[in-house]
């Protein structure tokens, strides 16, 4: 039965679809991608992708307003949401170590299939001092630019939030593009050796990464426009300043690692 009322300061969720479509497209997805990937047909996929997307989107507003307009995250619902970013944010670094170990076992040991050498032959890398210089620089600024909106929210100075936000989305969309030109023009593949595989699996994923923060980011923007943030009440944002923190330390191991230890 349900009660308006409790006698504790947590939060129990209503009855929701979303957990129930959300699988069911996430099934669909992965069967879709599947499907693409042997028989050249992305029909299943698209299907999948819709339905998951429009799950995220219904039960991510069903979240902003159980916290926004009902009052229903309290302190304690929020340590909890808390500790569920930096879980998630955990799990994303071991993520990434898989990568870095897959980089440094195979650049600091290359074996007879590479020539005992790294970078293997033919392969020409990046130049390190040209575009990954550039968008390591675009991140470092965005990593400025979050702080100083998330100071502003605290000092209740809605403007520069507003502004902070926007510079970081901006930085964010630039980098995707550069990444985009600087794949479009590379020398080489992900079917070239381990390195072409290693490179192009752990920027692409930081990629997809910066992506999804700059949605994040986006949308923190426009909550914030419609006023749904406050000194006090704005875990929205903080996670998601979190995730982009997160983004850049990364993309600054990537930069050293495989950008110009690699080359």
């Amino acid at each position: 039965m349900m009660t308006t009322h409790s006698n504790h300061p947590f939060h129990l969720v209503d009855y929701s679809p979303w957990p129930l479509t959300g699988s069911i497209g996430a099934m669909v997805l992965t069967s879709g991608m599947a499907k693409w990937f042997h028989q050249f047909n992305i029909n299943l996929f698209l299907i999948g992708a819709l339905i998951t997307i429009l799950t995220m989107l219904q039960w991510w507003r069903d979240v902003i307003r159980e916290g926004t307009y009902q009052g229903l995250h309290t302190k304690y619902v929020s340590i909890g949401l808390r500790w569920g970013m930096i879980l998630f944010i955990a799990s994303e670094v071991m993520f990434f170590m898989s990568f870095f170990w897959a980089f440094f076992n195979s650049s600091i040991s290359p074996n007879i299939e590479l020539n005992m050498m790294w970078p293997p032959m033919g392969i020409k890398p990046f130049n390190p001092m040209q575009i990954p210089l550039l968008n390591t620089t675009i991140l470092l600024a965005s990593g400025v630019t979050i702080t100083w909106a998330h100071h502003s929210m605290i000092n209740s100075n809605h403007s520069q939030t507003m502004q902070g936000l926007f510079f970081t989305v901006i930085l964010g969309i630039y980098f995707t593009i550069l990444q985009t030109y600087e794949y479009w023009e590379a020398p080489f593949t992900i079917a070239d050796a381990t390195y072409g595989s290693s490179f192009f699996m752990a920027t692409g994923f930081h990629g997809l990464h910066v992506i999804i923060g700059t949605t994040f980011l986006s949308t923190c923007l426009m909550r914030h426009l419609l006023k749904q943030f406050s000194p006090n009440h704005h875990f929205g944002f903080e996670a998601a300043a979190w995730y982009w923190h997160f983004v850049d330390v990364v993309w600054l191991f990537l930069y050293i690692s495989i950008y110009w230890w690699g080359s």
